[in-house]
């Protein structure tokens, strides 16, 4: 079939042409948006997940549910070098831009961005003066307020006085964090006191960050109250019913069908990863020499997607580790069974299958989690990001 008209999409946070089985996040996020705006009481959001399962594609979703209600947003994604004070203020920087038009008193969007300014500055402390930033606010620093240099303290009165803007014009601020897992633990703590202090008020500004499975363990220890603090929503892979519209639904449009026996391949191929699904979807469309697409030609174009898998999927990521490391997640992979797949493995067997004491094996475990190549849901286990990454391993040459 015609390669230029396939509308599957395997990209890191590229939207799939059909956004299926999301409809309940969808709706929570549309009452988040009403309770607030109408000064309602209400948490700011989590997700959380493997790779691969469309964090980021939702990401961009909610916020574009949050701009088309004309609220100010803005988005980061953390990475464990860089603290937040530079990003998280680019990002509020934009979204008191997308306010800014609505309000009747420039100058009280001027006092903003002076205080914005002065915290934004802040990154400078200690700084040599040819690296010192400037972030590109077009009013003098205020001083006094979110300054301090404690970022617990400035966030508070930052996030404060910019929910105070989108108060005046009778709307809410939204600021999105991708990767939320990687923020350093201070950032952590000043991200869930802010947003503690501005539930208290009812405040109109919220919080919706995505991460890894073991996001909600990172807030936790950042504040015991975290676990009240946030509305916590786990994204799996996609059931049968959605992987099987997230194909047929383009193919539809294009005038191309699928046969069961294909749907029912395409499915075990893909475990209804949603990158999977695009990933073998593309494949198969490219494939096909006409429709129906039949599971005969899932298995012609399997290959295709596998390879293309194993390179910029899998082997980018098994290239960023060290032996040390890969020899440690070929064990977490050796003890897995076709019923166990994915699931977390404790840590005391992969030092016995490795034939070494746990105590040993702590950093190349601790750089692996560092490197989001594995993470530990609960004490004593570790299981990988990445789904099917234990089946690639044991393809992989020693």
């Amino acid at each position: 079939m015609d390669p230029v008209r396939n509308p599957y999409a395997p990209g890191a946070g590229q939207r799939p042409p059909e956004l299926a089985g999301r409809d309940r996040e969808l709706e929570v996020f549309d009452v988040v948006l009403e309770r607030v705006a109408r000064s309602r009481p209400e948490r700011s959001l989590v997700l959380s997940g493997l790779r691969g399962v469309g964090k980021t594609v939702l990401l961009n979703t909610l916020r574009s549910q949050a701009i088309g209600r004309l609220w100010g947003t803005g988005k980061i994604e953390a990475r464990p070098d860089q603290p937040m004070r530079r990003p998280l203020s680019a990002a509020l920087h934009m979204a008191v831009r997308e306010l800014a038009p609505r309000h009747r008193a420039p100058d009280r969007i001027d006092e903003f961005l002076g205080v914005l300014k002065a915290f934004a500055l802040r990154a400078n402390a200690g700084g040599k003066i040819r690296d010192r930033w400037q972030p590109g606010i077009d009013v003098p620093a205020a001083s006094g307020r979110a300054d301090s240099g404690d970022i617990e303290i400035d966030l508070v009165e930052l996030f404060t006085d910019a929910a105070s803007i989108a108060t005046d014009v009778g709307t809410g601020v939204a600021i999105f964090i991708d990767e939320m897992q990687d923020m350093a633990p201070d950032d952590v703590s000043a991200l869930c006191a802010a947003c503690h202090e501005l539930s208290q008020t009812g405040a109109p500004l919220i919080v919706v960050g995505a991460g890894l499975p073991h996001l909600p363990a990172v807030l936790s220890a950042a504040k015991s109250y975290s676990e009240r603090l946030f509305r916590y929503q786990r994204i799996d892979r996609l059931d049968r019913i959605s992987a099987d519209f997230a194909l047929c639904a383009p193919a539809e449009r294009e005038e191309v069908e699928y046969e069961p026996k294909a749907l029912d391949a395409l499915y075990e191929a893909s475990g209804g990863y949603p990158y999977f699904v695009q990933a073998y979807g593309k494949a198969t469309w490219d494939h096909a020499p006409r429709s129906p697409i039949t599971a005969a030609d899932v298995r012609v174009g399997a290959p295709e997607a596998e390879a293309e898998l194993a390179v910029g999927f899998f082997g980018s990521r098994y290239e960023r580790a060290t032996p040390a490391e890969r020899e440690y997640m070929r064990a977490m992979a050796s003890l897995a069974t076709a019923d166990t797949e994915g699931e977390a493995v404790p840590t005391s067997e992969v030092a016995r299958a490795l034939d070494r004491k746990p105590a040993s094996l702590s950093p190349a475990r601790d750089a692996l989690i560092k490197k989001g190549l594995i993470y530990s849901g609960e004490r004593g286990t570790v299981a990988f990001t990445v789904p099917h990454f234990g089946r690639y391993l044991r393809t992989q040459p020693a």
